[in-house]
């Protein structure tokens, strides 16, 4: 590989790089297509069609049980008995690991199966990424030419680019998504990003065109036909001081808390799945209950609700969407100065960026998923998001002080933080 980007940009190799960064674009996108029109067709069996066969005129309130049960078992004798865990473990946020070996990926789509197919809510996000990779690095290894670690490296990047093309509403949001969380950086980082935007740009359009030749729809996170939103105003950005300080609070409970199970969750898979599986359950069972509205509002990944119930919004009651828990910026648009739209994007931004640590992608999630409102709403995306991630980051525990840092610092000086 030339030091020179401009060198390697114009050599034969990079030209190589990209044609098959663009050919392995085409059956990744049609793999993911396949993978997520497969969990909508499972969730649809096991949700609707197979307590018709059992005699129920609908699903039963009680069917979350014994189904999320089945589904935390399977996930969890995946992760401890098929090679590759399921998957890398997201206790620590998210962040881009390699791709799965062959002998691993089998592992990793059960486990990602058995967890979406079952109603647990989990985005198909890293699933999709893991999957895009990995069937990138089988087919080069079955290929059995000699490659370089850095081009395998980079084109199970493009694989990863190329299976979530579409599900984040444009290629270019994915782009960003990878290039934060992969934490490429320098002169090279253009050079390493183009195949993967070129694998992204075809996987869109595998996707469009599956989607019109089976009619099952393209599985994106866009938002369409939402209220308009005009300007943005004085009011709504306290709002968005507001919003990114509970979304940091709320953020960090929630990873607090994930970090102090973790440990008990590695220790036995398959309990451990069985029990978040009927807590899950329990959940969603005592949603329907309280709120008389279905079970699949709080079950499944956020493609099959948050449009839906965004969309409805005015049909909950403010104790509905406090019991869903991912859409406190449709809580606060109840209160008085804050529109919908506007909540609903700050409440994605500043959420996204306190999990994900991502704030250029969580700015981007927020306004593209809004379509036509999200130019609009970004400068209050951007308050909320940066106030998140800075009130996130003081509410984390100091990092310990590395090998020597204490013993080095001057007499009556703290050492660095």
């Amino acid at each position: 590989m030339p030091s020179d980007p401009r060198a390697l940009l114009r050599s034969r190799s990079y030209l190589q790089l990209l044609v098959i960064a663009a050919v392995l674009g085409v059956p990744v996108s049609a793999a993911a297509y396949g993978f997520l029109a497969l969990v909508s067709g499972l969730q649809q069996e096991i949700f609707t069609h197979l307590p018709h066969g059992l005699g129920f005129s609908s699903e039963p309130v009680w069917w979350p049980l014994p189904v999320l049960a089945v589904g935390g078992i399977l996930t969890g004798l995946a992760i401890q008995y098929l090679p590759g865990t399921g998957g890398a473990s997201p206790a620590d946020g998210f962040k881009v690991h390699g791709p799965p070996t062959p002998p691993q990926l089998p592992g990793v789509i059960l486990a990602a199966l058995a967890t979406l197919s079952f109603g647990a809510v989990l985005g198909p996000e890293m699933p999709l990424i893991a999957i895009g990779g990995g069937l990138v690095v089988a087919a080069l290894k079955a290929a059995r030419r000699p490659i370089p670690d850095q081009a395998t490296a980079v084109l199970a990047s493009a694989g990863s680019f190329a299976a979530i093309s579409t599900l984040l509403g444009s290629p270019i949001l994915g782009a960003f998504l990878l290039m934060e969380a992969s934490g490429l950086g320098g002169p090279m980082l253009g050079l390493v990003l183009v195949p993967g935007l070129l694998a992204a740009g075809i996987g869109t359009l595998i996707f469009v065109g599956l989607d019109a030749w089976t009619g099952l729809g393209t599985f994106s996170l866009a938002i369409p036909g939402l209220p308009h939103f005009g300007q943005p105003t004085v009011g709504e950005f306290g709002w968005a001081l507001v919003i990114g300080l509970a979304a940091a609070l709320v953020g960090s409970g929630i990873r607090w808390l994930g970090k102090r199970l973790h440990p008990y969750s590695q220790r036995m898979p398959p309990a451990a799945a069985l029990v978040a599986g009927l807590i899950v359950a329990g959940l969603a069972i005592a949603y329907a209950e309280g709120t008389g509205k279905s079970s699949s509002d709080v079950l499944f990944s956020g493609q099959t609700a948050v449009g839906p119930l965004i969309t409805n919004s005015a049909s909950y009651t403010v104790g509905a969407l406090l019991f869903v828990g991912a859409v406190g910026g449709t809580v606060m648009s109840h209160l008085p100065g804050l529109p919908l739209v506007a909540g609903v994007a700050m409440g994605l931004g500043a959420m996204s960026v306190v999990m994900l640590t991502l704030p250029l992608t969580s700015v981007l999630l927020a306004t593209l998923l809004l379509s036509s409102d999200g130019l609009a709403v970004t400068p209050l995306v951007i308050v909320a998001v940066v106030v998140a991630y800075v009130a996130a980051a003081r509410l984390a525990p100091a990092p310990a002080p590395g090998p020597g840092e204490q013993a080095h610092a001057a007499p009556g000086q703290l050492a660095p933080p």
